[in-house]
C-alpha cells in the first residue's frame, strides 16, 4: 500500500492524469465543433455543388432537412458548441482546484533538507559541506573557520565597549 501511495503521489502521475482528463474534455470541444458547426456548412456546400434540390416544393424556400437526412448531418448548432466550451472550462477549473489542493498537501509532506554545500570565505565559491579545502582556491577551510570564530568574540567586545562609552556620555 505504501508503494502505491508513493507511486500516485509522484508529480508525473498526477500530471499524466490531468493531461488525460483535459485531453478528453478538449476532444468534446473538437467533436462539437466538427459536428455542430463545420459539418452543417460542409453539407450545404456539398448539396449546392452536387445540384441537390434543397428547396421545399410547397413554399419554394430553402429546406436543409433533406440535406441533413441524406448526408447524416444535424443542423447548425452553435449552442451545442458553446455548451461544450463551457463544460471544458468548468472541468478545467475543477481540475485546477484539485491540483492546487494536492500541491498544498504535498508541500506539508516535504521535509526540509539539510544544506549540502557551504561558501568558501576566501573566494566565495560553493563547495561541499564536508570539504576541508576549497576546490577553487585551495584554501584550508578549517583554519578559516577557526579564525572566524575567534573574530566573532572580538567584534562582540568592541560593540560592548562602544555601548558602554555611549552610556557614560549620557
Amino acid at each position: 500500500m505504501t508503494e502505491f501511495k508513493e507511486f500516485v503521489m509522484r508529480g508525473n502521475v498526477l500530471d499524466l492524469a490531468v493531461g488525460v482528463i483535459i485531453g478528453g474534455a478538449f476532444q468534446s470541444i473538437v467533436t462539437s465543433l466538427c459536428n455542430d458547426v463545420i459539418m452543417p456548412g460542409v453539407s450545404w456546400i456539398v448539396a449546392t455543388v452536387s445540384g441537390m434540390d434543397v428547396k421545399n416544393p410547397e413554399t419554394g424556400e430553402l429546406d436543409f432537412s433533406k440535406v441533413t437526412e441524406i448526408l447524416n448531418v444535424g443542423p447548425l448548432s452553435i449552442g451545442g458548441f458553446v455548451a461544450a466550451i463551457i463544460n471544458f472550462l468548468i472541468m478545467a477549473f475543477i481540475i485546477f482546484l484539485f491540483v492546487k489542493g494536492v500541491n498544498k498537501l504535498m508541500s506539508f509532506r516535504k521535509k526540509e533538507e539539510a544544506p549540502t554545500t557551504k561558501q568558501c570565505p576566501f573566494c566565495m565559491s560553493e563547495i561541499d559541506i564536508n570539504a576541508t579545502r576549497c576546490a577553487h582556491c585551495t584554501s584550508v577551510l578549517e583554519l578559516a573557520e577557526e579564525a572566524l570564530k575567534e573574530e566573532a568574540p572580538a567584534e562582540e567586545k568592541e560593540e560592548d565597549t562602544s555601548k558602554s562609552k555611549k552610556n557614560k556620555k549620557k
